[in-house]
């Protein structure tokens, strides 16, 4: 079992080399980068990746063309703010040297928001598939929140994979923005309507399941602050798509 380690890239210089360093049971490293301007692209090379550019296809598009120029089966699918856990790595070392019994693995993802570990929220455990057999499954989601589609059995990894998402509130803003946008133009290109009462009411709903059912409250000022970003984030994402359509 030979596992190439695939991880999209735009002006990550920040992540890049904490991702890199982490990968240390890959058999490869490949960098799809699309045109970043700052170091990201020296710094993978520095530390032995191998780095392709490509222009943007979208975010599962990237990561299925990534995939596709691996030089092994196996892919490990990382985004660049994300790092494995040493317990991670240790599991995935016991994996190829006992042979996969499933054609993909998902892994809890911890994250950490504003200098803290997230441990309620909504945010975890946050399973994803993140190591699969590039012939059995593949990247699905044409907007945001991409996802790996497995056309075989999937088994389960229980180390964690680490997510350093928002060092600020700003960059949590900026953030969102973003993919708020692309969240709209998924509704917009799938021609669903948005009534009024959905951007009235949802943002209330969402703040309350993530604060209190999904006991955000554990989680401190950090969790007071994801409930309300998630309540906005939900009234950005319907307002934008009314606009759209």
């Amino acid at each position: 079992m030979k596992i190439t380690a695939t991880i999209i890239t735009l002006n990550e210089e920040r992540n890049i080399a904490r991702a890199i360093e982490s990968l240390r049971c890959s058999d490869e490293i490949l960098i799809v980068d699309s045109g970043s301007v700052d170091r990201t692209v020296e710094l993978a090379e520095k530390l032995g990746a191998r780095v392709i550019e490509a222009g943007w296809r979208g975010y599962a598009g990237q990561k299925n063309w990534a995939a596709g120029q691996a030089s092994h089966d196996w892919i490990l699918s990382l985004d660049a703010d994300e790092a494995l856990s040493e317990a991670l790595e240790a599991e995935i070392w016991n994996l190829k040297k006992n042979g996969p019994r499933y054609d993909a693995y998902t892994v809890p993802r911890l994250a950490r928001y504003l200098g803290r570990w997230i441990l309620h929220s909504g945010w975890y455990p946050d399973r994803k598939v993140r190591l699969y057999d590039r012939r059995k499954a593949h990247w699905v989601g044409d907007f945001v929140h991409e996802s790996v589609q497995s056309e075989g059995r999937v088994g389960h990894l229980e180390s964690n994979l680490l997510h350093f998402t928002c060092d600020s509130l700003s960059e949590h803003l900026r953030t969102l923005d973003r993919y708020t946008t692309l969240a709209a133009q998924e509704l917009a290109a799938r021609k669903v309507k948005v009534p009024l009462s959905r951007v009235i009411l949802d943002p209330a709903w969402t703040f309350t399941k993530t604060y209190f059912l999904q006991r955000g409250f554990l989680d401190g000022l950090e969790g007071l602050t994801i409930a309300y970003m998630a309540a906005f984030y939900t009234f950005l994402k319907y307002s934008k798509a009314r606009i759209m359509s």
